[in-house]
């Protein structure tokens, strides 16, 4: 997995390195019961600090994606039943990014092609 993150991009780096391992997850580049690498080897890795990269593992376990323990480490998640407020904050970022683009002047029928074309992707 290539992960790229912008050090001046104002998405903060532990949301980069989450949103990065979730569209490769969804690209099957991992896959279920695929073991992530430990928080110290992604922090060296990416010249990171390691509790940047603990932010974004937690994160993804809260989202029910990777599941984490002491004597396995990091795992990915088969798709299954969505955690408790996934829907709810699926749906106030969908909210939020249909906004941006009615202020930016982007068509409906632009978002929902763009949304239709990302859903087929993965």
């Amino acid at each position: 997995m290539d992960i790229r993150l912008d050090p001046l991009s104002d998405v903060p780096i532990f949301m980069q390195l989450h949103d990065a391992i979730v569209c490769a997850i969804a690209r099957s580049e991992i896959v279920p019961g695929e073991h992530l690498d430990s928080v110290r080897s992604v922090a060296a890795s990416l010249g990171i600090n390691p509790a940047t990269v603990k932010k974004a593992y937690d994160l993804l376990q809260s989202d029910g994606i990777i599941e984490t323990s002491h004597r396995f480490g990091s795992v990915v998640q088969a798709p299954g039943k969505p955690v408790a407020g996934a829907v709810e904050r699926l749906v106030v970022e969908l909210r939020v990014l249909v906004a941006r683009a009615r202020c930016q002047g982007i068509a409906g029928s632009t978002v929902l092609d763009l949304v239709e074309a990302e859903l087929n992707r993965t």
